[in-house]
């Protein structure tokens, strides 16, 4: 399988653009600094020509560029299969918008996911007129990955359920209590190699260790470094936590259950503009490279 990392940033990327915190700043005035990063998202394949993506970044445009791959050949042609969603934030699919051009367009989401998109972002009304939306449910066990036209992809998916709240949107229409967030798998059925797709992840369930142990590649929420990171900044009101993301620091923070995991590669990803990890001379940079994790950078690449 090979997994591309189109973008590893938060919602509102790296700098942010209204955003003038010391992070942000250092990365303009001194662009040698830290890498820029765009909006999370990913692409996999089992054959390097066929690609899904995990999620549609506002930026997902910019990153189909950077990427050769992605490339159409011939006119009015794109290699992207479908798009695999974890949630309906804002962050995750605006990108969907921007790929109207193409028909059909298959999207995997859960039922839930689905319903939001519909009735709180207007999706399928919006987008009807200028493409046909295909829409294929998530499996919650290992099931085949197919193509557009239906025949297998090489790829199993597979939607680990996560706790998560609806997005900030949806508050005008009835809410559902479940199925608002997932982590993906996806396994290459000639290889074996699994991947885990998890950049929302509010806090860590018993369940989610043994599904961690058994990938090949973990890619896991990096927004914040600190449960109070925010609030001390004096952007919210909130913390990390209640935002929806675990932190990494801190005995029950992502770092100290990514030190006993034997992942061959475990990567944070989704970082908001605000986590000195982005720094890479910073100290918290260095606590996380020396327990044996990765920084996500946009164009990282993973053969699994």
């Amino acid at each position: 399988m090979h997994v591309r990392l189109l973008g590893t940033a938060a919602g509102g990327g790296f700098p942010q653009w209204n955003c003038a915190c010391p992070y942000c700043s250092k990365t303009r005035s001194e662009p040698n600094t830290a890498k820029p990063r765009t909006q999370s998202s990913v692409a996999v394949s089992a054959d390097g020509e066929n690609w899904f993506l995990l999620n549609a970044s506002p930026d997902i445009t910019r990153q189909i560029e950077a990427f050769p791959k992605l490339h159409p050949h011939p006119a009015r042609h794109t290699p992207i299969q479908g798009v695999l969603i974890t949630n309906a934030d804002l962050d995750h699919t605006l990108g969907l918008f921007l790929l109207r051009e193409h028909s059909p367009m298959v999207l995997y989401t859960t039922p839930t996911t689905r319903q939001t998109l519909t009735e709180g972002l207007g999706l399928e009304r919006i987008l009807s007129p200028y493409t046909q939306l295909l829409w294929r449910l998530l499996p919650h066990t290992p099931q085949p990955l197919s193509l557009v036209n239906k025949s297998p992809s090489g790829l199993l998916i597979q939607a680990i359920h996560l706790p998560g709240n609806p997005p900030r949107y949806w508050h005008k229409v009835s809410k559902v209590s479940v199925g608002h967030t997932v982590g993906l798998s996806l396994t290459d059925v000639q290889t074996g190699g699994r991947l885990l797709y998890l950049p929302d992840l509010p806090y860590w369930p018993g369940s989610l260790t043994a599904e961690c142990a058994h990938c090949d590649l973990l890619l896991v929420d990096g927004t914040f470094w600190d449960e109070q990171e925010m609030i001390a900044l004096g952007f919210s009101t909130r913390t990390a936590t209640q935002i929806g993301h675990l932190p990494i620091s801190g005995p029950r923070g992502s770092l100290s259950r990514l030190m006993e995991l034997q992942t061959r590669y475990k990567v944070y990803v989704h970082i908001n503009n605000t986590n000195p990890i982005l720094i890479p001379r910073s100290k918290q940079r260095q606590l996380v490279e020396s327990a044996g994790c990765l920084v996500g950078e946009d164009g990282m690449e993973f053969i699994l």
